[in-house]
């Protein structure tokens, strides 16, 4: 079977698989099903219940998990079906099964079609209302807090619901200086995207929708791709290495950001972050910002796309920001990504204490990269345990007291590099396990008895270092060679595979011809691909790294908690679980005591130290504003809490400059690492 292993990276589909239609008229006649999608949706159910790693039954279990996913992908505002309309789907909830099974797509298209003509009245309703004067005087609320949002009973308890929507983004877009004509013209662009897009649907586009619902009941990282998304996809591989250097994707009525690629523009900048929304796009430094929210992620990238040495610039929001939050703006030269500098890199740090200067060698490695070509020819390869070994051996001749590994935002890459890495810092012994679906559990070992560096180290990571980050730093925590400091990690501990379907679908006599067809000459691909979980990773001990990460030893302040970001909080996520430990001789570098005494001196810190003291001030703050799940519809008092919260923002940032004078805001998180490092040398002199 022809595969491509995918072991060591964090990727995410979710929303809808728009297919863009830019030739003739759309309608919202009813689409209908494919006999290559009925096809497909028999295929796929039985391919998964023999290849995924989890053996799962299709059932009226399975059937009532892919129902509410799919009523989740389509309304999960609960803003345009009523409850007589979710009344009348139940009683699909307990057929989709059988359905899945024979290949029967009467279920989701019937809901689908049902949707895009309720969505068709509301786009009606939102026009009308925006051709009426705006109301900023309200005394309403508007609750943000879809989890707790009941489905209307009736259209008029929908309309007052919509009124509030529009009222509030109208708000937003007020308070950020826009005047009310502008205002309007904004919203109708924006809502009249909406309703092209919905109505410009394709069979495909509704059928890869269900099917994610059914491969989302399984695990989160299983996904269907149809032909033209599968292409795309395939397509924003080879390319990513133009542009601003991020892959985006939609996520609901936003664009957002998936992956940042080290090197890359915007990965230089280092404002933007995984899964912030791209509100608007600004064209060189004096152009105008235009508004994105609604647009589909290929207008988006055209818009951001351009000539290499140009600016554009983007209004960024973190997913979870509260609404009364202002956007950051990012400013970018578009570039190609250099790959020199998404390679790790190394500089000596001082830390002065009392008299004494302590010298740290500080690694960043931003992705565990490997010239796999280069490996197997037998020639000079670059690889990030040859790069790093070159950093180590440089600091042993320097004299340095300890060295830090930077893991923040590294989502993996290559497993070999995770393992040779470790080898770098041990003698010889297992790295990682992994376990097959049908319980075949292989070691990884490092084989090398040499060391590189054997003094002080400590590792950094946060909540978005991921998969072959995790199992370096497990590794390192399990053998106790050094100290985990930070977030816990993101806790992706499963391996995938993508599997391209014509290979099993198309006939033996197309099949044939397709393989013999010139490169660039190939057939259209018929049938998509699918990218399914088929094994685990577990740490040396026998814990999984699946949904719990990397607990570090010392736990830095977040406003993050593991249950609401990372692996753990998606619901279909696979178990954490355990195997039997591997036979390995820890270091004991970092003993129980060395680490009580250790705590001690951090703790202190937490109530002394004026850097850490003004960030937890800092998330205190950003924790109570996502607690505020209920906003005013008034202006006067929208802009009285908005200019309160730029108050306590601006001191914030005041009290983080690192000098009189320096505009630059302190790595805090970097900082304290250096005095937990410090405090480790100390210790051990």
């Amino acid at each position: 079977m022809k595969r491509i292993l995918i072991v060591c990276t964090v990727m995410f589909f979710s929303g809808f698989g728009f297919a863009q239609n830019n030739s003739g008229k759309y309608s919202y006649d009813d689409l209908k099903p494919s006999e290559t999608q009925h096809r497909v949706e028999q295929f796929v159910t039985q391919f998964l219940n023999n290849y995924h790693y989890q053996k799962f039954r299709v059932d009226d279990e399975l059937s009532t998990k892919v129902f509410n996913n799919m009523i989740e992908s389509i309304d999960g505002g609960h803003s345009y079906f009523t409850k007589s309309d979710v009344d009348e789907f139940e009683k699909y909830r307990y057929l989709i099964d059988d359905a899945l099974l024979s290949g029967d797509l009467d279920i989701p298209f019937e809901i689908f079609n049902k949707y895009r003509k309720v969505y068709k009245k509301r786009f009606d309703y939102v026009m009308n209302f925006l051709d009426q004067p705006l109301d900023f005087t309200s005394n309403e609320m508007y609750s943000v807090d879809d989890e707790e949002k009941d489905w209307a009973y009736t259209e008029e308890e929908l309309d007052r619901e919509w009124d509030k929507i529009i009222t509030s983004q109208a708000l937003s877009l007020k308070l950020s200086g826009s005047s009310d004509s502008a205002i309007v013209s904004t919203l109708k662009r924006r809502f009249d995207r909406y309703e092209s897009r919905v109505a410009k649907w394709h069979s495909e586009d509704i059928f890869q929708t269900y099917m994610n619902a059914f491969t989302r009941a399984i695990d989160p990282h299983t996904s269907y791709m149809i032909p033209s998304t599968a292409a795309q996809f395939n397509i924003d591989m080879s390319q990513s290495l133009e542009g601003i250097g991020a892959r985006l994707q939609n996520n609901d009525d936003h664009v957002m950001i998936m992956d940042i690629i080290p090197g890359g523009p915007l990965f230089k900048t280092q404002l933007a972050n995984k899964e912030d929304y791209i509100l608007a796009v600004a064209q060189g430094d004096d152009g105008d910002f235009q508004d994105i929210v609604g647009w589909l992620t290929d207008d988006a990238v055209n818009l951001i796309r351009g000539k290499k040495g140009t600016v554009v610039r983007l209004l960024l929001k973190a997913k979870e920001a509260p609404i009364n939050s202002e956007p950051r703006e990012v400013r970018i030269v578009r570039d190609k990504i250099k790959l020199e500098e998404a390679v790790a890199s190394a500089e000596i740090l001082e830390m002065k204490e009392g008299d004494k200067v302590y010298k740290i060698g500080l690694i960043d490695i931003p992705m565990f990269y490997r010239d796999f070509d280069g490996a197997r020819k037998g020639v000079d390869f670059q690889s990030t345990t040859r790069d790093v070994d070159v950093f180590l051996k440089d600091f042993n001749t320097k004299g340095l007291d300890g060295v830090i590994i930077d893991l923040r935002n590294n989502g993996g890459g290559s497993l070999t590099e995770a393992i040779n890495l470790t080898g770098l810092f041990i003698p010889n012994g297992p790295v990682v396990q992994r376990r097959t679906g049908k319980g075949r559990i292989d070691v990884e070992e490092d084989n090398d008895t040499s060391v590189s560096y054997a003094g002080p180290l400590l590792v950094l990571q946060n909540r978005h270092s991921a998969s072959a980050s995790e199992i370096f730093a497990g590794a390192i925590q399990d053998y106790n060679r050094g100290l985990i400091v930070g977030e816990q990690s993101f806790g992706k501990g499963t391996v995938q595979q993508l599997v391209n379907l014509d290979q099993f679908l198309l006939s033996p006599r197309v099949a044939s011809r397709k393989g013999a067809a010139s490169k660039g000459m190939e057939e259209e691909e018929r049938y998509g691909q699918l990218k399914l979980t088929t094994e685990k990773f577990y740490r040396i001990t026998g814990n999984s790294t699946q949904n719990k990460g990397v607990v570090p030893d010392i736990a830095l302040p977040t406003p993050w908690d593991s249950e609401e970001s990372g692996e753990s909080s998606m619901e279909s996520a696979l178990p954490y679980d355990q195997i039997s430990s591997s036979n390995f001789t820890k270091q004991n570098v970092i003993t129980n005591e060395v680490l009580a005494n250790i705590m001690d001196k951090y703790n202190e810190r937490l109530t002394t130290d004026e850097q850490m003291k003004v960030l937890l001030k800092d998330i205190e703050i950003y924790k109570k504003q996502r607690e505020v799940k209920e906003y005013s519809l008034n202006y006067e008092i929208r802009l009285k809490e908005k200019n309160d919260n730029e108050e306590v923002i601006s001191t914030i940032k005041k009290l983080r400059k690192t000098k009189e004078g320096d505009d630059r805001e302190e790595d805090v998180y970097l900082m304290e690492a250096q005095k937990i490092l410090k405090d480790l040398i100390a210790y051990q002199e």
